[in-house]
């Protein structure tokens, strides 16, 4: 069992910053893929970026490549989503997952999720 706990969210202006944290609970973090999804108003929940255990492997979804970085601190029990340039059209519930099997891009592959949080970009 682990438990995910989204941070940094906030407003920001069009090609502002921010960074969001996910920190988990548990000892074997470093065990877990995971995974950054996103959910607008009346719209699906959608992959952003996952990353394995080691960092060694990642992927991002083509809306935000070379705008986002995820990566992941074992240490720490913390992953992160670096967000550059952002867009009004990326203003929506950022949720964080975990997974026991490899880095992927489908919800349905993901054990655990945190409760979200939001990221406003205004225009």
């Amino acid at each position: 069992q682990v438990q995910l706990v989204e941070s940094g969210g906030g407003l920001v202006q069009a090609g502002g910053s921010l960074r969001l944290s996910c920190a988990a609970s548990g000892r074997t973090f470093s065990s877990y893929a995971m995974g950054w999804f996103r959910q607008a108003p009346g719209k699906d929940r959608e992959f952003v970026a996952t990353i394995n255990w080691s960092g060694g492997r990642i992927y991002y979804a083509d809306s935000v490549k070379g705008r986002f970085t995820i990566s992941r601190v074992n240490a720490k029990n913390t992953v992160y989503l670096q967000m550059n340039s952002l867009k009004p059209e990326d203003t929506a519930v950022y949720y964080c997952a975990a997974t026991t099997g490899g880095a992927t891009m489908y919800l349905s592959g993901y054990d655990y999720w945190g409760q979200g949080t939001q990221v406003t970009v205004s225009s």
